[in-house]
């Protein structure tokens, strides 16, 4: 099937900017994407022109609300820079950048796994989990495994998680599918509350603290007002802002905002190939 997307939508960029762990880019142009038990092969054609694997119904019940299609990114990046040239920079850069919505659960995991581990380590450990504890979702002739569910994980020995690369983290991996599967943690009910009481609750798991409870309002809530800080963007606020955190001066684009500047720090000389 073949959509239509008009606003910014860069996949190479989307992939790059740490808010997911497992979109793969394949031959011939081809990128997939996955979210719970749905599998996306997406590819360019032309300007705003792609061509998907999924029929009409999954893609606006799945991968146009994973996409944040309904957000006008072009109309944020016109009033995002508010007159500071380094914001405006980064914007620019980020052009087709979009925040994914992910699963709770998932992004609950992964970014427990992203402390101290930079963006090929993280997807390995995630993909060695799906591959050992996850269900086979694959399409296309590929063998891919769905992301492990809460039950999975908490039935699993712990030498078995830790296998999967997860260091000192095995035991906040364990800490989340135990709470997440007995329900102490039910991600679908906290979903109602407000983003405060929201980063609160996330925190109840061990390990968590403020940097991932934000990702994970993020990336999982689609709290766009929450702006994580890990080590690329302290250094921004220390280098750009003279210390002082200029996200809550973008209230609800303060997450999106964040994004732009992340990838900046690690981009800096990016193209702006798709827009």
């Amino acid at each position: 099937m073949q959509v239509e997307i008009r606003d910014d939508f860069d996949l190479q960029k989307i992939a790059a900017c740490g808010q997911c762990f497992r979109a793969k880019p394949l031959a011939g142009g081809v990128w997939r994407f996955l979210t719970g038990r749905h599998v996306l092969y997406i590819k360019k054609l032309a300007d705003g022109l792609y061509d998907v694997s999924c029929g009409e119904a999954d893609w606006q019940a799945v991968w146009a609300p994973y996409f944040d299609l309904a957000r006008d990114y072009g109309a944020l990046r016109a009033q995002a820079d508010g007159g500071c040239p380094f914001v405006r920079d980064a914007v620019q850069c980020g052009c087709g950048l979009r925040v994914l919505r992910q699963d709770p659960w998932e992004t609950l995991v992964t970014f427990i796994i992203s402390q101290r581990k930079n963006i090929p380590a993280i997807s390995r450990a995630v993909e060695l989990l799906a591959a050992r504890f996850g269900e086979p979702v694959g399409a296309a002739g590929e063998p891919v495994c769905a992301f492990p569910t809460p039950e999975a994980l908490a039935a699993a020995a712990p030498e078995a998680l830790a296998a999967c690369s997860l260091g000192y983290r095995t035991a906040y991996v364990r800490d989340a599918a135990e709470k997440v599967s007995s329900g102490e943690l039910d991600l679908r009910a906290i979903a109602v509350l407000d983003d405060e009481a929201l980063f609160q609750a996330l925190q109840q798991v061990r390990g968590v603290g403020r940097k991932v409870a934000d990702c994970v309002c993020l990336f999982g809530y689609g709290r766009t007002a929450r702006a994580p800080v890990d080590v690329w963007i302290a250094r921004a606020i220390d280098g750009q802002f003279g210390g002082r955190n200029p996200f809550p001066a973008y209230g609800e684009n303060a997450g999106i905002v964040q994004q732009y500047i992340f990838y900046y720090q690690k981009n800096p000389t990016s193209s702006n190939r798709e827009k």
